[in-house]
C-alpha cells in the first residue's frame, strides 16, 4: 500500500484499523508479536499507537507555551520561560515531534508496554527508568530487545544520537516506516509544514522553517539503524 501525504502527515486516518489503531497492514505482525509475547509470559498491549495531526498540534503547542511540562534529556522538568524559541523546539523535539512529522501518524509505530508487570495502582509514564534495570517492564523490555526482529520490528530510539531521546516503549514497523520515511523528504515535509500551518497554526512554526534544515537531520530522520 503506498501512503499519501494527508496520510503520512496525520491528516487522514483511512489507514488505520481502528480496533488497534495502527495501520491495516501492521496488524498480522503485531499480533503474532503479541502472542510470541504472551507465550513467553507478558501482556503486551499499545499505550499509543496512531495519533492525528491534530492532537500532536495540541501536545506541541501545549508545551511551547508552557500548558504542558517539557523534559530534559534525563526526563526532568525543565524551566522553559527563559529559553529562546529555538532552544525551546530543541527541548521539546527531544521527547515530542514535530505535528505532521511524528512516527505515530504513519499507523507503522506504537508504544508499548507488559500490561501484567505494571504494578497496582501506578500509571505507566512512558519514562526510560520503566524499562531499564529495577524497572517495572525490565523483563518486558529484554524480551523484546530479543524477539522484535522476527516480526519485522525494531526501536527507532533504542541509543541516543543526539536527537530524540531513548525510548525503549517505541516499537517500528520496518517495511511500513521505511517506505513512509523515503516518500516525507526534508523539501516535501518543508512545504507541507508552511502549509498547513496557514489554516492549524503551529507555535513557533516560523523558527521551525527558518531552521528545519538542522531540525530534519537531528530529530526527524535521525533513528537507529535496523540491525
Amino acid at each position: 500500500m503506498t501512503l499519501t501525504f494527508p496520510q503520512l502527515c496525520g491528516l487522514s486516518n483511512s489507514h488505520i484499523a481502528p480496533q488497534l489503531n495502527i495501520h491495516k497492514e501492521v496488524i498480522p505482525s503485531f499480533l503474532a508479536l503479541q502472542k510470541a509475547a504472551k507465550d513467553a509470559g507478558f501482556d503486551l498491549c499499545i499505550a499509543s499507537g496512531f495519533r492525528d495531526f491534530y492532537r500532536q498540534r495540541l501536545i506541541w503547542n501545549n508545551k511551547f507555551t508552557g500548558k504542558r511540562p517539557v523534559l530534559d534529556r534525563y526526563a526532568h522538568p525543565l524551566d522553559t520561560s527563559e529559553l529562546s524559541d529555538i532552544e525551546r523546539i530543541h527541548a521539546i523535539m527531544h521527547w515530542s515531534s514535530l505535528p505532521a512529522t511524528s512516527r505515530h501518524h504513519w499507523g507503522s509505530d506504537m508504544d508499548i508496554y507488559a500490561k501484567n508487570l505494571l504494578p497496582a495502582q501506578v500509571h505507566l509514564q512512558l519514562e526510560p527508568w520503566e524499562y531499564e534495570k529495577e524497572g517495572h517492564q525490565y523483563p518486558f523490555s529484554q524480551w523484546l530487545i530479543a524477539n522484535m526482529h522476527h516480526y519485522d520490528f525494531f526501536l527507532p530510539y533504542e541509543k541516543y544520537l543526539g536527537g530524540v531521546a531513548v525510548e525503549p516503549w517505541h516499537i517500528s514497523y520496518y517495511p511500513l516506516a521505511q517506505k513512509a520515511q523515503t516518500l516525507l523528504s526534508k523539501e516535501a515535509l518543508y512545504q507541507i509544514l508552511k502549509k498547513v500551518n496557514k489554516d492549524f497554526p503551529i507555535a513557533g512554526c516560523s523558527t521551525i522553517l527558518k531552521n528545519f534544515n538542522t531540525l530534519y537531520s537531528q530529530y526527524i530522520i535521525n533513528v537507529n539503524e535496523v540491525i
